[in-house]
């Protein structure tokens, strides 16, 4: 879970560069650039920013759907995948599945 959360992060509120820490005890601060990801609730590229949950949940929409036709044969079809789909598969530097396999 520790990789996806820090290969994910551009597309989560997750603060992808956050300023060093001078005492461990105090509270962590936030970088500019994840305040405005938070406010706004967009990543940098306009897409919607997800909680780590809500991100998986939007993954698994992407589905395979078998359909039975009456006569006995069947269609594999492949949910189109929507552009924060297709990002969090090049976050982990993972090809799309293009086919059944």
């Amino acid at each position: 879970v520790w990789h996806l959360r820090a290969a994910w992060a551009p597309l989560c509120f997750t603060d992808e560069t956050p300023p060093p820490r001078s005492d461990p005890v105090a509270p962590a601060a936030v970088s500019p650039a994840a305040a405005t990801k938070a406010s706004r609730q967009q990543t940098i590229d306009g897409n919607t920013a997800h909680h780590f949950a809500s991100l998986l949940d939007h993954l698994a929409t992407l589905t395979r759907n078998r359909i039975e036709f009456t006569n006995g044969h069947h269609l594999d079809k492949l949910a189109t995948p929507t552009p924060t789909q297709r990002r969090a598969f090049q976050l982990l530097n993972t090809p799309l599945p293009l086919t059944l396999t």
